[in-house]
């Protein structure tokens, strides 16, 4: 009896809109604050940007304003829960977490630059970065495309339903 009590309550945690609400505008809310504190210091971003040594000395401005106000504009669009934006928030994960990768890899000395002037004081190191965004997108992310699935289709809410109909 106990286990399926407790299959019962993570049954109505993870379907409920609440817990998807709440990541949902955490997602958005990192996405933004990441990307506004770059936006701030353009040139901090930029000096980051160039110790990884990928980006051309003349596209350094355009890519130092150019990521972060993707970052808020797709804030943004989580935020308001516009289609597609889920798809662009994974999509910079991924591309986030290859550029640690290959910062970690070819053991550079550089900071991970996701914060800004912030993260920089901090020197948080880029194995901390990568692990951290391997668990939004192992597992934030996953959940946040789950329940956007279910929850249009009859039977998201089975467990609920089920409940009220007892």
């Amino acid at each position: 009896m106990k286990a399926s009590l407790l299959t019962d309550r993570l049954k109505n945690i993870f379907s409920s809109p609440f817990l998807y609400h709440l990541l949902r505008l955490a997602m958005a809310a990192l996405f933004l604050y990441a990307g506004g504190v770059k936006l701030l210091d353009p040139k901090a971003f930029a000096v980051t940007i160039s110790a990884y040594d990928l980006v051309p000395e003349a596209l350094l401005p355009v890519v130092a304003i150019g990521l972060p106000l993707v970052e808020v504009v797709a804030g943004i669009a989580l935020l308001l829960e516009i289609r597609g934006s889920l798809a662009g928030i994974t999509a910079l994960m991924v591309f986030f977490i290859t550029i640690l990768g290959y910062g970690i890899l070819g053991d550079l000395d550089v900071d991970c630059g996701c914060f800004g002037a912030d993260e920089l004081a901090r020197r948080s190191s880029l194995r901390e970065a990568f692990i951290r965004d391997i668990v939004i997108t192992g597992i934030v992310i996953p959940y946040l495309y789950w329940f956007q699935r279910f929850r249009t289709r009859p039977g998201l809410n089975r467990i609920h339903e089920k409940k009220k109909g007892e």
